[in-house]
């Protein structure tokens, strides 16, 4: 099941290990259970460390759980962790045996703080690049916490826990037997989620900090290109982010990076926050700007938990996120059967009939990936004609199961008041309604600018975006802007990167011009 490079790279990060590792698996007659047991007895070949039984009591079969031996464990995947999981894998029992984890000091000491019985399951897909960030956050605590429990499902072997938690987006997170949340999320959120605190002492904390010369709002591209570009010219910088690396993040393959042939979303993440963290920045993350004014000596950012930030200068880098439809049902059934993302949740519509909404390269490419999965997958265009590259359109009407619609306008998301159940859309050729009977909705029709917090104050074009001259300066002195969240062409990241820098470059051209003006006064009176 391994072959032999990944069994060396095994050895090698196995000669971490600090404390004996006993994986204990639950298995039954299936396919799956061999394939898992192949897989246990494969990877505790790599290290003596690593004991294997099999007289697991785990309730999920196939299923095993990793511990320290001798002691109860906490971690159990109950799926072979496999794909984006592997790493999962690995860093269960790294940090299960007491490796210390790459984390800072005082979100582990949260985690050892929380009081109280946490069992946590996850369900995920395995062609899901976001679940990994949240099995191997919850993993972690649970082997710093006795007080945490978790365990990893794999919604494709597990169908009969999909049904019964009504599980239709992963990653989906159960606390205690309650939903209590989905999407990706770090462990920093998480504790956060968990340990809310008291939000003015947190509020006390920001308002505590001092002026910054620039204030980054938003981590992703634009806004670490950003903070880099003016932490090196050696001036006071922060960024504020609602999540660092935006909606990134949220991108599987990333093949037209220049210089790097192929890299997925999470990996190029982790890199800009690396670099970002080589410099003197202050980061400030999971916390959104609700509003900006300008003041007879600078900027204030007030911030949603009622702290306020004061800059020189200021550079939004707020991005953009996945467009709606904006019809009745939509937010009803959202994560019930209306996605947004097929990579991730695609697997959990396996056999079923689903709707691709948007002609473009983003929907014909979802519409291509789901007929490989899914019975049928209905693909409605607004338009008279497909946007997607001619090579796109050739292979989707090369696949029987999948039927293009165009001319189309969706009215409404039908459901049964838990799940989605069908589709009704209008023909724009004669006016004509119709219905679709199907168990999915995947919205793939473009980007919206996270902009509506600065109505009234920026000025911005009739889409939302934020109207920048060359520099990258707004219509408000001293701010700056950079990324998708503006009217600049062509929404990718290496145009976001390249903002990022010209915007910050602005600030400080800003920054000197506005410290001369100041001093003008005084030399003349001299």
């Amino acid at each position: 099941m391994l072959d032999d490079n990944i069994k060396s790279q095994l050895k090698a990060y196995f000669e971490k290990i600090v404390a004996p590792i006993t994986l204990t698996a639950s298995l039954d007659q299936s396919p799956a259970a061999a394939q898992m047991l192949e897989l246990l007895n494969e990877v505790a070949e790599q290290s003596e460390k690593i004991t294997i039984k099999t007289d697991g009591k785990v309730k999920n079969v196939p299923s095993f759980t990793v511990g320290k031996t001798g002691e109860e464990a906490r971690i159990t995947f109950s799926g072979l962790p496999m794909g984006h999981e592997m790493t999962s894998f690995i860093l269960a029992i790294l940090q299960a045996s007491g490796y210390p984890p790459k984390v800072e000091e005082d979100i582990i000491a949260r985690i050892r703080k929380l009081d109280g019985k946490f069992r946590f399951q996850t369900f995920i897909s395995l062609s899901c690049h976001n679940c990994p960030d949240v099995v191997q956050a919850l993993n972690l605590m649970a082997a710093l916490n006795p007080n945490v429990e978790h365990e990893m499902i794999d919604g494709a072997l597990f169908q009969n826990l999909v049904d019964q938690y009504q599980i239709m987006a992963v990653p989906t997170v159960i606390l205690n037997g309650e939903v209590y949340g989905q999407g990706r999320m770090g462990v920093e959120e998480i504790i956060t989620k968990l340990d809310a605190g008291n939000p003015k002492e947190e509020a006390a904390k920001l308002n505590a900090k001092g002026d910054f010369d620039v204030l980054v709002i938003g981590g992703g591209p634009a806004g670490a290109a950003a903070a880099i570009y003016a932490a090196r010219k050696g001036i006071r910088t922060g960024i504020v982010a609602e999540r660092f690396g935006g909606q990134v993040m949220d991108t599987l393959g990333i093949e037209n990076f220049i210089s790097v042939s192929h890299t997925e979303g999470p990996k190029l993440v982790q890199a800009l926050e690396q670099h970002v963290k080589s410099y003197e920045v202050d980061i400030m993350n999971l916390q959104s700007a609700s509003k900006i004014s300008k003041t007879h000596d600078g900027l204030e950012i007030e911030i949603a938990n009622g702290a306020v930030l004061k800059s020189k200068s200021v550079i939004i880098s707020t991005g953009a996120r996945w467009r709606e439809m904006s019809v009745p049902g939509e937010q009803e059934y959202r994560n019930k059967g209306v996605a947004y993302c097929p990579h991730c949740d695609g697997p959990l519509f396996k056999g079923k009939r689903v709707a691709v909404i948007g002609g473009g390269n983003s929907g014909v490419e979802a519409a291509i990936d789901l007929a490989g999965l899914v019975s049928h997958v209905t693909l409605i265009e607004f338009d008279h004609q497909l946007r997607a590259d001619a090579v796109l359109q050739k292979k989707l009407f090369s696949l029987p199961n999948i039927t293009v619609i165009k001319s189309a306008l969706t009215k409404e998301v039908l459901g049964d008041g838990n799940k989605v159940n069908g589709l009704r859309y209008q023909d724009r050729t004669n006016n004509a309604e119709h219905t679709i009977e199907l168990e999915g909705i995947f919205v793939q029709i473009g980007l919206l600018p996270n902009t509506e917090w600065l109505k009234g104050t920026i000025d911005l074009s009739p889409r939302g975006e934020i109207i920048v001259d060359p520099k990258g300066e707004t219509s408000l002195p001293g701010v700056f802007a950079a990324g998708d969240c503006t009217t600049i062409p062509y929404k990718q990241i290496i145009i976001a990167m390249g903002d990022g820098a010209k915007a910050s470059l602005g600030a400080f051209d800003y920054l000197i011009r506005h410290s001369v003006t100041e001093e003008l006064p005084s030399m003349v009176a001299a």
